[in-house]
């Protein structure tokens, strides 16, 4: 029922004239998406405050609850058309009323770790694109159909919502910012293993899947305390992001897994002076993906040591301060990182192996991101200790990925096994510190265990050939001098 709802609702802001886009889709479906699930998130906590005798007191005041604005319904159950704004006033009530009225969140709540506050700083950033009313009536009225009350109708959105970032990435319009598929953040967590305690950061949130992905991976890790969901909750997982739309879509992510108040930050984690990092600002774990071919300006590099204009290279030095001492990554990056000449990649590859233990190389075929033909291989290290030895692991599928052929778990199966012992394999070789070039720290993958796929023929086979050879040749030469003669 849900896919079915997703796709009617594309059809109706497909003919809006102030949605043009799968982004313009994703972003309006989701703002009237979350004030359902607000809805539903009301009803469950009244619920349970009034079975354990308490009260409840609305997040919401009641001309702005959904089933006052959004859906009033008669004693039929059924929606009173008398009562239900649709056309102009509804746009005016949404425009006007709405989003100003929950836009002020942001400034009455008590702390920026609530529900509330989260709330406001969602609309602080979103504006209704919907512009004809009766669209957003219709999208109303197909997403009030939509439930979120229990813990599968949960589940279930939560996945059809990443199935439309990923729809939204695969359109090709910035899909590498929005959409890291979920084998390889799945993948990253397992190797990287955080524990409950561990503070897990991405600086890169774009849809907040790695997040999302910890989340789940920490959720099932062991019999969970209420002490325990009260960290995952409010003490585990901190993203931050630049841009709005990521920012919204990364916030509602986290939101339809169950982080009821994700604490992502809109801001350009770059304009941060890395030299400013204290140890309170630090992090156990780091997962990203940061953006690879940006550019940024010479103010933004010269909060970095190593001067580049690499978006991906200045969010690695950043990654790499951002780490408590112990603490664990895993990073996406392309994979040109490992052999660049320049003077800064060559700075940075020793930054790293001498700040970190680069303990593996995961090396990533070309098509594993929609849209981006750029190939990438994931860096998991350790902050601490300088790198001795390098366990590479190169990904041969035999196959061409691409948005019909996605790389799924069962290709990074071998990975996920072999790295536990970092064992030599056709696809797995190790690489000594002490036979790197120090003076390039080139890093570059070289597979020296594949085998040569090259074919020899059995000699007797070629001999065979060659005299059939002879004998044509001499044919043709017999041929031709009796035509001289």
């Amino acid at each position: 029922m849900f896919e079915q709802t997703f796709k009617n609702i594309d059809d109706i802001l497909h003919k809006d004239a102030g949605c043009s886009s799968e982004l313009d889709y994703v972003e309006q479906t989701s703002w009237v998406l979350f004030l359902k699930y607000l809805d539903d998130f009301e009803k469950d906590k009244k619920t349970a405050a009034e079975l354990s005798g308490k009260d409840y007191s609305s997040i919401i005041g009641t001309e702005y609850q959904w089933e006052v604005w959004a859906v009033p319904k008669g004693k039929d159950g059924k929606l009173d058309h008398h009562k239900a704004l649709t056309g102009d006033d509804l746009k005016d009530f949404v425009d006007h009323k709405l989003f100003p009225y929950l836009k002020k969140f942001k400034t009455s709540a008590q702390s920026p770790d609530t529900f509330e506050y989260k709330i406001g700083e969602i609309f602080s950033e979103l504006k209704n694109k919907i512009q004809s009313g009766y669209n957003l009536r219709e999208v109303i009225h197909r997403i009030d159909d939509l439930r979120f009350r229990s813990h599968a109708e949960k589940h279930e959105m939560s996945h059809l919502y990443e199935d439309k970032i990923k729809n939204m990435g695969n359109a090709g319009r910035n899909g590498g910012e929005y959409y890291t598929p979920r084998p390889l953040i799945k993948t990253i967590v397992n190797v990287v293993a955080p524990v409950i305690g561990n503070t897990i950061y991405d600086g890169a949130v774009g849809s907040a899947g790695f997040l999302c992905e910890a989340f789940d991976y920490l959720k099932t890790s062991k019999s969970l305390t209420t002490t325990d969901l009260e960290t995952l909750q409010k003490k585990t997982f901190y993203g931050k992001e630049k841009k709005s739309l990521a920012y919204i879509i990364g916030t509602m992510n986290m939101i339809l897994h169950g982080v009821e108040a994700p604490n992502i930050v809109h801001t350009n984690t770059l304009s941060e002076n890395i030299s400013d990092i204290q140890e309170k600002d630090r992090y156990d774990i780091v997962l990203a993906n940061p953006p690879f071919g940006g550019k940024e300006r010479s103010e933004v590099q010269q909060n970095f040591p190593i001067k580049t204009g690499e978006t991906a290279f200045l969010f690695l030095q950043y990654f790499i301060k951002i780490l408590k001492a112990g603490g664990r990554a895993g990073v996406v990056i392309k994979n040109s990182f490992l052999s660049n000449t320049d003077n800064a990649s060559v700075s940075l590859r020793k930054t790293l192996v001498e700040s970190c233990n680069l303990y593996t190389v995961l090396d990533l075929p070309g098509g594993v991101f929609a849209g981006a033909g750029v190939k990438t291989v994931v860096l998991f290290f350790e902050k601490g200790h300088p790198t001795r030895k390098i366990w590479f692991y190169q990904l041969n599928l035999g196959r061409n990925l691409g948005k019909t052929n996605p790389l799924n778990e069962n290709d990074l199966a071998e990975f996920v096994e072999l790295q536990k012992t970092k064992a030599d394999s056709e696809n797995s070789w190790s690489l000594d510190m002490s036979d790197v070039d120090k003076t390039t720290y080139d890093l570059s993958v070289k597979n020296p265990n594949k085998k040569d796929e090259t074919v020899l023929r059995d000699p007797l086979v070629i001999l065979e050939e060659m005299k059939r050879l002879d004998e044509e040749s001499a044919k043709i030469i017999n041929t031709i001098q009796e035509m001289v003669l």
